[in-house]
């Protein structure tokens, strides 16, 4: 064979059709597996490679990906919520596996940031990492929406909302962490998180804890709630300067975010008091660094790795329509460690944690 092998040297090997060549190295269910087997096998035979950007051509696709992150306000120059890090390992892979190019960038906070990727076709679909605060991200996404645009996100699923989102069942997460401060005689149980429409994830943990504390009679108090919009160990930080400086009681702190939790364990660090023996502390999302606090963080895991096969997966199925594409909701897990001062819980929901 001369030169640069091509599908149409397969198809003369292969006994079919190019077309048929072409739909069987992208795995279409209109080939036979038998023939798909064969095909694959002859052009691996002969070296042939895919030419993609011809592929892309013909189908009118970039076949790329392009993940779009939220500037978070950070304690480095990263801009980037540790806890977005290894989904966007797993969104890398994921997209390495399908056979899509990924492209990665921060969200442009114009107007039409919605529209870079859209217009310039840089991109087949997009998927969102943050959105900052909801209200404002709202109407975005609804011109995302409005002109056509495949993307998906990670976040609540809120009612009316644009777009697919893949997130974590945030009540639940909330529930078991507050059930936990409670089976350990916690009774006066603060929250640090902004629980309103602003920030959705914060507002769903902060109902799981309201309602556990329903559930074992005890009343949840305005006094003990203290507003922090951002993730970061700074809010943290002073969010808990502010809880102490009210003078109210309370044994245990439900922190929105692992972030937020960090901060308020080094301010109580810094006025003396103990975790978990003066004060309990859990947060949320299980980024490394929680078990590398001292003591090591009470939690609950997101699973990153599943949420990045799922975001990839459900954007496909949206460019390449072979099968419905619908929201997701993972399931959240309970890691204990040393920060509530609890002996490990063999539970379904609990996985022990260092």
């Amino acid at each position: 064979m001369k030169g640069k092998p091509t599908s149409f040297d397969i198809a003369y090997r292969a006994g079919v059709s190019q077309a048929t060549v072409s739909r069987a190295l992208r795995d279409s269910p209109l080939v036979s597996e038998d023939t798909r087997r064969k095909i694959k096998a002859i052009a691996k035979e002969i070296n042939y490679k895919v030419d993609k950007h011809a592929s892309s051509l013909r189908r009118q696709q970039a076949e790329t990906l392009a993940v779009l992150l939220f500037e978070d306000p950070t304690s480095d120059d990263s801009l980037i919520n540790p806890f977005f890090m290894s989904m966007l390992a797993s969104i890398t892979r994921s997209c390495a596996r399908a056979g899509y190019d990924l492209l990665i960038s921060f969200q442009q906070l114009s107007d039409d940031w919605h529209a870079d990727y859209q217009d310039s076709h840089k991109a087949d679909g997009l998927i969102l990492l943050g959105y900052g605060d909801y209200l404002t991200s709202e109407s975005k996404l609804s011109k995302l929406a409005e002109q056509g645009t495949h993307f998906v996100r990670w976040g609540p699923s809120v009612p009316g909302q644009a777009g697919l989102t893949v997130g974590c069942d945030n009540v639940q997460g909330g529930r078991l962490l507050t059930e936990h401060l409670i089976r350990q005689g916690r009774k006066r149980i603060a929250f640090i998180g902004d629980a309103s429409l602003h920030c959705p994830e914060f507002l769903d943990r902060h109902r799981g804890y309201v309602d556990a504390l329903k559930a074992a009679r005890l009343k949840p108090s305005a006094d003990l709630l203290v507003t922090a919009a951002d993730s970061t160990e700074q809010v943290g930080h002073a969010a808990m300067a502010t809880l102490l400086a009210r003078g109210k009681p309370f044994d245990a702190v439900f922190a929105a975010s692992d972030l937020i939790a960090i901060g308020a364990m080094r301010a109580l660090s810094e006025r003396g008091m103990r975790v978990p023996d003066d004060i309990a502390v859990v947060g949320f999302d299980d980024i490394p660094m929680a078990s590398f606090t001292n003591p090591p963080l009470t939690t609950v895991l997101q699973d990153t790795r599943l949420a990045g096969e799922l975001m990839v997966a459900t954007l496909i199925n949206l460019i390449e329509k072979k099968r419905p594409a619908e929201n997701a909701m993972l399931p959240a897990r309970l890691i204990i460690r040393r920060s509530c001062g609890a002996s490990l819980v063999a539970t379904a929901n609990v996985k022990p944690g260092r």
